[in-house]
């Protein structure tokens, strides 16, 4: 049950709050500047690259290292494709995880590592190994970690991941904003330094950064949910499982972040598909037992000792379309044609990272209030 009262109550939430995830979410735009600035210092603003590489692999523990792949991939496109290297182990523990390189790489690729933690060991023998391959290697890790040593010794770029304080107080979660900005935004500045991206140059950045500020002004904890858009969407779907459909390039990463932080944070399931093809994949659920409207015993029963059912609500995540084609209409008249309620989010005008970076912001905030909420 969401306690919806205690989303008024931002003392409430701060003593919920004990991974420092509000403060995690509102500081996402101070943790790109401080990531951007971190790679400038080290030097990407510097590099003279000599050609696109033929493929980028992307190394790392959970969440962060596969939202940080997917994001990338959308948008580098097909020209140069991104590989996330996922790893094999029985534990999900540091010294338990293990990433090989694929038996093509070489010296035509670039071998990128994302890790909030920075001690696995098998992740700097993945350095040492892309090193004898002859691939290019770039990091982004806490410093003084035997990562970076790693990558030190295997002639790499090492960017030292911005984090703050409160971060060695609680184990950081993946889905963690702050984690994912800091891991993310040097990574932005490299490939666009190395021609595979468009758009993320240091001044955009910068408006990656104020668009970050002005979603946390909107949604912070001392706004009230009737104007708060993330409390709003997390008030909504107290009681629902979130049917998540994107439209546009930058809102499939974000909707597939969203379902995976509501995963992680708040313990609830979800599904995530991108229209047009998610109006087929969940027609059969929307009319199924998890449509609102469905409801098979006697509706007199006495449900007060009883929890609410689990009911299907459509997240409707919007970029805008390419050549002004949207799905969106057929959407809305999908979700009420079964009696499904529909919540709504689309981006203020801007370029492609600003709008992704504000979709992300407002469900990651969402995410967040929900698991507070829920807990309490």
């Amino acid at each position: 049950m969401l306690d919806e009262s205690l989303l008024d109550t931002p003392e409430g939430l701060a003593e919920a709050d004990h991974r420092g995830l509000l403060r995690g979410a509102a500081e996402a735009g101070a943790r790109v500047r401080t990531a951007a600035r971190h790679a400038a210092e080290a030097g990407i603003g510097d590099l003279k690259p000599d050609g696109r590489p033929r493929a980028v692999l992307i190394a790392g523990p959970g969440a962060a290292a596969t939202h940080t792949a997917d994001l990338l991939g959308t948008l580098a496109g097909p020209g140069s494709p991104v590989v996330r290297l996922a790893p094999a182990g029985v534990a999900p523990a540091a010294g338990a995880l293990r990433w090989e390189l694929p038996g093509w790489a070489g010296s035509v690729d670039l071998l990128l590592i994302a890790t909030p933690d920075g001690s696995e060991p098998s992740l700097s023998l993945l350095a040492d190994q892309a090193y004898r391959r002859g691939c290019s290697v770039v990091a982004v890790a806490p410093p003084g970690t035997p990562l970076a040593e790693a990558v030190a010794g295997a002639h790499g770029l090492f960017v030292p991941m911005a984090t703050a304080p409160y971060d060695q107080e609680e184990p950081l979660a993946a889905s963690s904003p702050g984690v994912f900005w800091a891991l993310l935004t040097p990574l932005l500045a490299l490939l666009d330094r190395i021609g595979l991206l468009g758009g993320a140059p240091p001044n955009a950045l910068e408006k990656i950064a104020d668009r970050l500020d002005h979603i946390a002004e909107r949604c912070g904890p001392a706004i009230a949910t009737y104007s708060n858009p993330a409390k709003t969407l997390a008030a909504e779907l107290a009681d629902a499982l979130p049917v998540v459909w994107t439209e546009g390039i930058s809102a499939g990463p974000a909707g597939r972040r969203f379902a995976a932080a509501l995963a992680e944070l708040a313990g609830r399931p979800a599904l995530v598909a991108e229209l047009p093809e998610a109006l087929a994949a969940h027609s059969a659920l929307l009319a199924g037992p998890l449509a609102a409207s469905a409801d098979p015993d006697d509706f007199f029963r006495d449900r007060v000792e009883e929890p609410p059912a689990l009911h299907a609500r459509v997240v409707l995540l919007r970029d805008r379309p390419i050549g002004g084609l949207t799905a969106a209409p057929t959407a809305r008249d999908v979700a009420l044609s079964h009696d499904t309620p529909i919540s709504e989010l689309e981006p203020e005008e801007g370029g492609e990272l600003e709008t992704l970076a504000e979709l992300i912001a407002v469900t990651d905030f969402a995410a967040v209030y929900l698991a507070l909420a829920s807990r309490a």
